[in-house]
C-alpha cells in the first residue's frame, strides 16, 4: 500500500466527517467505494467484519473503522491540531461532534427519503454505484434504498412528525446561518472537532441531496458557505476581516453559538434522555452481556413529547460512546472550570448532557464499539479482560478476546452505519 485509502461514498453522512478532517489536516489520501475485492478480502476482516463506512486503510496497511477513530488517530499523530485547549471551547467542540453525528439524523433522513420528486433519481444513481458489480446489482441497490427509507422512520421521521421535523430544521438553518455570518467556523477562524461532526449531516444529506440543498441555498447562504469551506484544504475565510487561523481568544463562546445550542437542545436533550432510559432498561435485562460484547447500533426506541407530538426514535448506544467523551473532558476539569462550563451549558439548555449516562461505559476493541464492565478509577482493580491505561482521562483499553452476547441478541442494523 503506497497511499492511504478512505473507503466511503459521497452519499454517506459519516464519510463526510472523516473526509473533511483528512482534507483540512492535509492527509494524502484517495477515496473509493467499499465494494472491491481487496476491501472485502483484506480490509473488512480487520474492520471487525462490520461493513460500515467510513473505513480507512493507511499506507502501512492499518485499518481504522469509524470516523471518530480515524480522527482520533490523526489528532494523536498531529498534536491535536483541531482540539481546542480551553475548557468551554473544548467541551463545546466535543458536544457539537455528538450533535452532528447523532442529533441531526432525523432531518437528514427525512429530507433524503421523503421527497422522491426531487431526490429519487439522484439517490438511485448513487446507490447503484455502491452495489457490487453483479447481474443483480440494481435489485441489491433497490433493497438497500428501501432499508434506508425504513431507517428514516426508525429515527422518528414519520408522517405525523413531518411538520415538526421541518419546522425545527428551518429554525436550525436560521440560527446556524446567523452564526456563520460572523464566524467562519464554530469557534472562530479554525475548524474544531465539532465542525467535523456537524459537516456529517450538513454535507452528504442536507447540503448535497437536491431538496435540502435547495433549502440551504435559499434560506442559509452563510451556512452553505461553511459547508463549502469545510471541504477545502485552505481556511477559505476571505470574506471575513480577521484572517488569523485561531480559535476565539479568552475561551469565548459566541452568543450566536449559544443560540444554536439552545435551538438544538429543544429535541436533542429530551431524545438523549429518552434513549438513555431505553438503553439502561435494556442493559438491566442483559444478565450475560460480558465485557467486550459488541455494542449494537440500536437496542430499542426512546419516546418523548415535543410541541404536542410524540417522537419514537431508535436508541443508539453510539450516541453515548460520543457523549461520554464530553463527560470525560468535563470530569478532567478543575472545580472552577467545571462551574464555568456548567453555567455556559445551562444558558444553552444543554446542562443535562453532563449527567445523562448509560449504566455501562462503551469502549473499542478490534475496530468495534464494545460494552465495558464499569468505568475505571485509579483505586479500582480492572475486571477480567480489561486493563487500565493511565492517560489523562483514565480510559480503558480492552486487551483480551471479545466475548459475544450470549443472552438476547440484537440485530446489528448495518444500514445505519452509512446513512
Amino acid at each position: 500500500m503506497t497511499q492511504t485509502i478512505l473507503y466511503g461514498s459521497p452519499l454517506s453522512l459519516y464519510t463526510g466527517r472523516a473526509r473533511s478532517y483528512l482534507i483540512k489536516a492535509g492527509i494524502d489520501y484517495y477515496e473509493q467505494i467499499h465494494n472491491s475485492e481487496h476491501y472485502l478480502r483484506n480490509v473488512l476482516p480487520k474492520a471487525g467484519n462490520r461493513q460500515g463506512i467510513p473505513t480507512l486503510e493507511t499506507e502501512k496497511g492499518e485499518v481504522i473503522r469509524d470516523g471518530a477513530a480515524i480522527i482520533d488517530h490523526y489528532e494523536a499523530i498531529g498534536g491535536h491540531m483541531f482540539s481546542p485547549v480551553t475548557p468551554k471551547q473544548r467541551i463545546v467542540s466535543r458536544l457539537f461532534d455528538v450533535i452532528g453525528c447523532e442529533g441531526l439524523l432525523r432531518p437528514a433522513m427525512h429530507y433524503r427519503w421523503n421527497f422522491d420528486a426531487e431526490n429519487l433519481d439522484f439517490l438511485t444513481y448513487h446507490f447503484n454505484t455502491m452495489a457490487p458489480r453483479t447481474e443483480d446489482a440494481a435489485e441489491k441497490a433497490e433493497r438497500l434504498m428501501n432499508n434506508m427509507r425504513n431507517a428514516a422512520m426508525a429515527f422518528g421521521a414519520v408522517p405525523d412528525t413531518f411538520e415538526l421535523v421541518e419546522s425545527l430544521y428551518m429554525e436550525l438553518l436560521a440560527s446556524l446561518n446567523e452564526h456563520f455570518s460572523n464566524y467562519p467556523y464554530l469557534l472562530g477562524n479554525r475548524p474544531c472537532i465539532g465542525d467535523f461532526g456537524m459537516i456529517a449531516p450538513l454535507y452528504a444529506h442536507l447540503g448535497r441531496d437536491p431538496k435540502p440543498l435547495s433549502l440551504m441555498q435559499a434560506h442559509a447562504i452563510r451556512l452553505f458557505r461553511w459547508v463549502e469551506r469545510m471541504n477545502r484544504p485552505e481556511p477559505d475565510i476571505g470574506e471575513f476581516g480577521n484572517h488569523q487561523e485561531s480559535y476565539l481568544p479568552g475561551d469565548e463562546i459566541p452568543a450566536s453559538l449559544t443560540a444554536v445550542m439552545r435551538q438544538i437542545a429543544v429535541d436533542f436533550v429530551p431524545e438523549t434522555i429518552a434513549a438513555a432510559k431505553c438503553i439502561n432498561e435494556w442493559l438491566s435485562q442483559q444478565e450475560d452481556l460480558a465485557p467486550g460484547s459488541t455494542a449494537e447500533r440500536g437496542v430499542g426506541f426512546g419516546s418523548f413529547e415535543l410541541r404536542g407530538s410524540t417522537i419514537n426514535a431508535l436508541a443508539q448506544p453510539y450516541r453515548f460512546y460520543l457523549l461520554q467523551r464530553v463527560q470525560d473532558e468535563f470530569e478532567a476539569l478543575n472545580s472552577d472550570e467545571q462551574t464555568d462550563v456548567t453555567s455556559m451549558l445551562t444558558d444553552a439548555g444543554m446542562q443535562q448532557m453532563l449527567t445523562t449516562k448509560l449504566d455501562r461505559r462503551i469502549g473499542r476493541q478490534n475496530n468495534l464499539e464494545v460494552w465495558l464492565y464499569r468505568a475505571y478509577t485509579p483505586d479500582s482493580d480492572p475486571p477480567y479482560g480489561l486493563e487500565p491505561c493511565l492517560g489523562p482521562l483514565h480510559v480503558l483499553v480492552l486487551t483480551g478476546p471479545g466475548n459475544r452476547v450470549t443472552g438476547r441478541q440484537v440485530s446489528r442494523m448495518h444500514i445505519f452505519e452509512f446513512s
